[in-house]
């Protein structure tokens, strides 16, 4: 039903922009009733007889609006709208630490880490002693 509608929707849009596109303008437009042209017509313009074109193109836009009207309450969600935490696994035990913290539950500070030592390319080479060897 919905591909019905919307192929509707489709063929509508055609026939309405080929009915507006192919329609002569009314010379002047709005630019005429600021001053932009010397004109004695009413604000949007003078009436003219109703042609094809222009009874097309306002049943084209209405056809169009009720299609549109309908397609939304074809694509409203049948169930209740539900919440994004319904769906998550049940809540996780934290997990308990590992070893307990310094000064913590009287446990003992831990022994300072021992100096890092340089990277082997900045080592420096033993100092000579005075003293020769034997």
């Amino acid at each position: 039903m919905y591909t019905f509608f919307l192929i509707l929707l489709i063929l509508d849009a055609f026939v309405l922009s080929a009915a507006v596109l192919l329609q002569s303008g009314q010379g002047g437009g709005l630019a005429a009733s600021f001053g932009g042209a010397s004109s004695t017509d009413a604000f949007v313009g003078n009436r003219q007889a109703a042609t094809l074109l222009t009874k097309a193109s306002w049943w084209g836009g209405g056809i169009f609006l009720g299609i549109c009207f309908i397609l939304s309450m074809l694509s409203v969600r049948s169930s209740a709208p539900r919440s994004v935490f319904e769906n998550q696994p049940a809540q996780q035990a934290a997990p308990a630490p590992l070893a307990p913290l310094p000064l913590q539950n009287g446990a003992k500070p831990a022994a300072p880490a021992p100096a890092a030592a340089p990277p082997l390319g900045t080592q420096k080479a033993p100092a000579k002693s005075s003293t020769p060897a034997r």
